[in-house]
């Protein structure tokens, strides 16, 4: 079963959505491994290692849970410059942000996101899309 792990990396500055993605995933049994990075550079580096680290999120079965409105770099650039590098091109994100502008999700899907989620206002759907998203990366093939 340990090939069917799927590595995720939250990134996310805003603690409440953390913590309740994190309450979400235990309420569901979502046993994957969470990773957390507060914006884009933080993301780029514990993806792609830093002073000559290896990465902190393992290359295998990587999936990004992607915020759009963050400091320092935001997830439509974090997306930009994710899909640049040829190692990690092909790591397949999901946004799941407060935006409900059109030009935000048509700019997201044509970095080639997997999904673009708008966050729930109560944590109950918190819990519903969770255990959406867990069905669904677990009929996805994620390299």
């Amino acid at each position: 079963m340990q090939e069917r792990v799927i590595n995720i990396l939250l990134v996310e500055d805003d603690a409440v959505d953390v913590m309740n993605v994190k309450r979400a995933f235990k309420k569901v049994n979502i046993t994957n491994p969470i990773y957390h990075a507060d914006n884009g550079v933080e993301a780029l580096k514990m993806l792609r290692g830093h002073n000559s680290q290896p990465p902190n999120v393992p290359n295998e079965r990587r999936l990004i849970l992607l915020d759009l409105n963050m400091p320092k770099m935001g997830g439509i650039e974090f997306l930009q410059e994710l899909r640049r590098d040829p190692k990690l091109k092909a790591t397949a994100v999901v946004v799941m942000t407060t935006s409900n502008q059109d030009q935000d999700r048509v700019e997201a899907y044509n970095l080639n996101v997997a999904g673009y989620i708008l966050k729930p206002v109560t944590f109950t759907s918190f819990v519903e899309i969770m255990a959406t998203l867990n069905k669904y990366w677990i009929l996805c093939e994620i390299p």
